[in-house]
């Protein structure tokens, strides 16, 4: 019986790909910020001039699965990270938004074999989310471990190889029960 399981620091020289919501920006840098210092404590150079972690910034949480797909679908990193927050409000589109981008994150990992992080904070309320930012602890830290953890055990699972950019193929549209 084989034991597979993923350690620090993850061999060779990886490169990682951090996809980050602008809304709600008070909470994602502070996400990143949190992200950057664990990859750097564990021997990433987080720079964004340098070689091993590249940067996209999109308009919100609900646009990271699209960007972090195509990141994936190139090869070109050992895991790539989403970090957004979706705080709910007085409309149901919290709901909305928070289903679609885990979704659309779980798809992309699925589809491509690259591990996708999930860093999505999905809170009741603004001080919810302050707190997993960096009040009280800061779950980007532990969203960059997770990738840093996933990025090592795919170097070990049988057959683990670089195969050449995925093809994505796109989900069908989720319908609303008025649009059937």
């Amino acid at each position: 019986m084989a034991v597979f399981e993923g350690t620090y620091p993850v061999r060779g020289t990886p490169r990682f790909g951090i996809v980050i919501s602008r809304f709600n920006d008070l909470i994602t840098t502070k996400l990143l910020e949190g992200c950057q210092d664990c990859l750097r404590r564990h021997g990433v150079d987080p720079n964004p001039h340098g070689s091993q972690v590249d940067y996209a910034w999109v308009p919100g949480s609900f646009e990271i699965p699209l960007v972090a797909a195509q990141l994936a679908a190139s090869r070109r990193y050992a895991a790539i990270i989403c970090l957004g927050a979706v705080i709910r409000g007085q409309t149901p589109h919290f709901d909305y938004v928070a289903a679609e981008v885990t979704k659309g994150i779980a798809t992309a990992s699925m589809q491509t074999g690259v591990p996708i992080i999930y860093g999505i904070l999905t809170t009741d309320t603004m001080q919810q989310a302050l707190e997993r930012a960096g009040i009280k602890s800061n779950k980007g830290w532990e969203y960059a471990l997770n990738a840093l953890e996933m990025a090592s055990l795919m170097q070990t699972l049988p057959g683990h190889i670089n195969p050449p950019a995925a093809k994505l193929t796109p989900s069908p549209p989720v319908l609303s029960e008025g649009q059937l």
